[in-house]
């Protein structure tokens, strides 16, 4: 009998809970849930259950939410009057009591003020994958936006073609940036975009990225809500968990990287450091800017991110940047996605050893834009060999023991290249691109 790792789950708590099928339908058992807990739609909570012989009940699935999220939830529930004693696993008690719950009602008035957001999408030769992200676009729950998809040094026309699909469905538009790597068609789209009139947001994500319904409405709160923020990026939770490669990268961190469900913000007064960007304070599968302080930094490092020797790092940087010159980012889980992992071993070996050499190639590129940053960057070293080496924390305090230690080599070989491949990627590529210098804040 074959196994599943995990199934990922959305259970709305005011609505009938579901009974979790232990086997799916080919007969694969499924060792565990991991249950996205939303209230009224807000995700508050990502909780891991393991699943019996015998299926979980409406009333053991409602139990193990509650044991697992129950400050979260409880939380959410006072703010309309209710306690966990309300949850019922038909979920009548809380949509008889609360008939305009205020989190719908911020959004729909945040939705009355939008301003224009391009949706963009850069990708290379992976038209299955383009096209499940364009069909999760066909499914927001608001409409006025519009999509623009950057073909990185395309050797076919199956992005176009895949493209002109959504045509009928999609405000979608195509560009071609015919040079290799993330960031410099990241820039095409900027530069795509240099002519739109007023304010615009830019919201950007991955072709390997499922947007959630709510996805675009919720980055646009946030904007709305907070006119000082030049920034926002959301949640990351897995897309499926069908393989033990995809468990352990949600085991090293994820993508959000110990932010979970807690709405943040930072800026000047923040006690989130602009060098240190652990837990993180954005993500490229899921960040949204607007277009004005983008253009303002004059783009993204073209020798970091995907395609570059570095492998990543460059939307690191851009929020780093952002911070440097005081500007206020957020973070709001509620502008959620759900990645697809890696689904072998070694592809998840080789996306590790990305990570840390994209880390440690973003501090390079700080280093070498603004030297006197360096002094600040040796009195965090303590602090970051904490964080990735003692047992509470981000990093190594969620992996189990089924975890390959190998997977901590190929990071840390990769943060140890880091540095070295930056300058690489720029002695290679003369016609980089060196983003503007931006005002650099200690503390």
């Amino acid at each position: 009998m074959s196994r599943i790792p995990g199934v990922v789950l959305d259970v709305e708590l005011s609505a009938p809970l579901p009974a979790v099928h232990t086997f799916d339908t080919l007969g694969h058992r499924r060792d565990s849930v991991w249950v996205i807990a939303r209230l009224f739609t807000e995700p508050v909570a990502m909780v891991t259950l393991d699943l019996p012989d015998d299926d979980l009940a409406p009333e053991a699935l409602l139990a193990g939410i509650v044991a697992g999220a129950r400050d979260a939830i409880g939380a959410r529930l006072a703010l309309v009057g209710l306690t966990i004693a309300d949850l019922t696993p038909d979920g009548l008690a809380l949509t008889a009591l609360i008939r305009t719950p205020p989190f719908l009602a911020g959004r729909a008035r945040a939705l009355e003020l939008a301003p224009p957001v391009t949706v963009v999408i850069c990708t290379r030769e992976h038209p299955d994958a383009l096209r499940d992200c364009l069909v999760s676009l066909t499914d927001q729950d608001v409409d006025r936006f519009d999509v623009l998809v950057v073909d990185n040094a395309p050797t076919s026309a199956r992005t176009r073609h895949t493209v002109d699909e959504f045509a009928p469905r999609l405000a979608i538009r195509y560009v071609v940036e015919p040079r290799p790597g993330l960031s410099r068609a990241r820039n095409a789209a900027i530069a795509a975009l240099s002519h739109e009139p007023g304010e615009r947001i830019v919201a950007w994500t991955d072709d390997d990225v499922r947007a959630d319904p709510h996805w675009i409405s919720e980055i646009v709160r946030a904007f709305v809500e907070n006119p000082a923020a030049a920034a926002v990026s959301g949640a990351v939770v897995p897309a499926e968990l069908r393989t033990d490669a995809q468990v352990w990268f949600e085991q090293f961190g994820g993508h959000s990287k110990g932010r979970g469900f807690v709405a943040d913000e930072f800026g000047p007064l923040s006690r989130q450091s602009p060098l240190y960007p652990l837990p993180a304070f954005g993500v490229g599968a899921n960040m949204a800017f607007r277009l004005a302080a983008l253009r303002k930094l004059g783009g993204f490092d073209e020798a970091l991110g995907a395609g570059s020797p570095a492998q990543g790092g460059e939307d690191t940087l851009v929020f780093s940047r952002l911070l440097h010159g005081g500007a206020t980012t957020l973070y709001r889980p509620s502008a959620l996605v759900r990645h697809v992992h890696r689904a072998d071993l070694d592809g998840l070996r080789t996306q590790l050893a990305g990570y840390g050499a994209g880390l440690t190639a973003f501090y390079a590129a700080l280093v070498r834009a603004e030297p006197r940053v360096l002094a600040e960057l040796i009195r965090l070293v303590p602090r970051a060999i904490k964080d990735l080496t003692s047992a509470g924390s981000i990093r190594v305090g969620t992996v189990k023991s089924d975890f390959p230690r190998e997977l901590f080599a190929a990071n840390r070989r990769g943060l140890l290249a880091g540095p070295w491949r930056y300058f690489r990627g720029r002695r290679s590529r003369p016609e980089v691109k060196a983003p503007a210098r931006a005002p650099v804040s200690l503390r």
